[in-house]
This record gives C-alpha cells, structure tokens and sequence, in this order.
C-alpha cells in the first residue's frame, strides 16, 4: 500500500482534501484529531495556543495506523497533518506532499473555518504567520511534492491521487 503524508500550514486544506479523499473511497486520515493527537508539555509556547504545550502525534497509534495492509481503493492511504514529532515517520511514506499558500489565504480561511478554532485568537494567529516564516522552509525540504492549495480542491484531488 502507498502511505502519502499530506502536510502543511494551518489553513491550507488539508482537512479539506482529507474529506474529500474519503468522499471518493479513500482510506484517508485526518491525524489532527484527539484519536491521533494530544497536547504534550514543551518549553515555550510552540503554536499559540497553550503556553508550555506543543500539538504532537500519538506514535503509538500513527505507528499502527502506517502498519496496517491494504485499505481504500488503489491501496492507498492518504495520512494528513504537521506535528514536530513527524519527523519520526517520515521514513514510512512513499510520498510528502507539502500544501502551500500564501498568508493572506491562510488567515482568511481560518477566520472562516468552523471546523476548527485553532488560529482565531491574535497569538495564534501570529504564530501560524512565524511558521509560516520558519517551518513551511523546512516541510519544503522534505517535501517529495508541493501543491499550491489555492487551486480548486478538485485540482488538488487529482494531483495528489496521482502519485498513486
């Protein structure tokens, strides 16, 4: 089965293009939920969000979600999400596909969204703009693919079942 990481900013899509995975029969996983992640004590005040705490992936449950065989349709598993600890993964996955927008984009959407209150505040949204600045660069570099996620989410669809 091919594991594709689908990553990025805060507001770029990537709950979006999940969704929509699923929708055509994927096996597709949202890994920003309470099943696969937790608050986890850290110095400073990584996301914004809740001084001395950083949103990380529970390893022992991604690590049995990239274990498991066989899935949706064309045997593929669409894994979405961007936590420090990813790294620890990476090695799992046949592909890395970094979504990508601009600032203005990513702050719009998160004012709209309601799915998610994450970057609403000031001090969050301050922080989704710095990693922007700072993490996007480094997602870029392990990135296999980079998909602009201004596009239609149907573009994006394709180009990402494409590395199927």
């Amino acid at each position: 089965m091919k594991r594709i990481l689908i990553t990025g900013m805060s507001g770029t899509g990537k709950s979006t293009l999940v969704t929509e995975l699923a929708a055509r029969g994927h096996r597709a996983v949202d890994l920003d939920g309470d099943e696969w992640s937790a608050w986890v004590p850290v110095d400073g005040n990584p996301t914004g969000a809740k001084p001395g705490h950083d949103w990380m992936w529970k390893e022992e449950s991604v690590t049995r979600l990239l274990a498991e065989e066989g899935g949706g349709r064309g045997e593929m598993l669409f894994v979405s999400g961007c936590a420090p600890n990813m790294r620890n993964f990476l090695a799992r996955f046949d592909h890395v596909v970094l979504l990508s927008a601009p600032a203005e984009v990513l702050l719009e959407r998160i004012a709209l969204r309601t799915n998610n209150a994450y970057g609403k505040a000031p001090e969050e949204a301050a922080q989704v703009l710095a990693n922007l600045r700072e993490i996007e660069p480094k997602l870029r570099r392990i990135a296999t693919c980079e998909i602009d996620a201004t596009r239609p989410v149907e573009e994006v669809v394709e180009r990402v079942c494409a590395l199927g």
